[in-house]
């Protein structure tokens, strides 16, 4: 055989397994281009990362919103957080701007400061409470609750109440809006049974302001702390205390979708 002879199967050997390795390559390439699940490990991950949107809780109101009498320092507020991040295991970003001692004259002109207005417009859920210490006045409400003094003191907390919630929405139209009822400190005294009546009263009033705008929620707590009020005080007989903050918690929580 010739060298020429030779040379040419040569070069048709090389060109035929040039062909192969190439159309091996081509094959592979086909095979893994339809295994869709073999590929999008990273924009599953991705993904996920959107779809897990945060929270952004807004807390307004007095010294129940602040947490004021709770050994562990959390509040109803804290409390609610957490159960959110348990069960939905999201990421929540809270802004507290309870103080203690407030009014709602006081929450009526807070929730028209700049700031606050932001951090509204910001919020998917914001929780309040106020109107405890109108009604109470640090305990001389226990002494001076006549028929006209309690009404001339409610007509001017729900006047406050429906500009509180007007204000509220005119920063955000869509956030869940939760406002906490109020329960009796005092229904073991002397006085207590006479207060509860005005308590329950004052509750209904604040519930039916509350009805009338879209998706504000009354919460009711009278009833937790009607049967056995001093389990669930502080000290000062006066604010909740951790397991009283906790059954405010998980009566809010009843009421979310998650």
């Amino acid at each position: 055989m010739g060298k020429n002879t030779i040379r040419s199967i040569t070069a048709i050997g090389v060109l035929f397994c040039l062909l192969w390795l190439i159309g091996l390559g081509w094959a592979v390439g086909q095979y893994y281009a339809g295994q869709p699940d073999k590929v999008p490990v990273k924009n599953t991950v991705s993904k996920q990362v959107v779809n897990n949107k945060g929270l952004t809780i807004v807390a307004l109101g007095d010294s129940l919103t602040r947490g004021t009498g709770d050994e562990t320092g959390k509040g109803y507020v804290g409390d609610l957080t957490d159960e959110i991040k348990a069960k939905t295991k999201k990421q929540v970003q809270l802004t507290n701007l309870g103080i203690n001692g407030q009014t709602s004259d006081q929450l009526r002109k807070q929730v028209q400061q700049t700031e606050v207005g932001r951090q509204i417009q910001k919020a998917d859920m914001v929780l309040v409470t106020i109107g405890g210490n109108d009604l109470f006045r640090g305990g001389q409400g226990l002494t001076d609750y006549s028929s006209s003094n309690i009404a001339a003191i409610e007509k001017k907390y729900l006047d406050n109440l429906k500009f509180i919630f007007e204000q509220v929405r005119k920063n955000n139209k869509t956030a869940n809006v939760f406002f906490i009822g109020l329960y009796n400190p005092f229904i073991e005294l002397d006085q207590g049974k006479e207060m509860s009546k005005v308590v329950r009263h004052w509750n209904y009033d604040s519930a039916e302001v509350s009805a009338a705008f879209p998706k504000i929620v009354f919460v009711p707590t009278f009833d937790l702390f009607e049967l056995k009020v001093n389990d669930y005080l502080y000290s000062d007989k006066f604010h909740p205390n951790s397991k009283g903050y906790r059954l405010i918690a998980e009566r809010v929580a009843s009421l979310l979708t998650w």
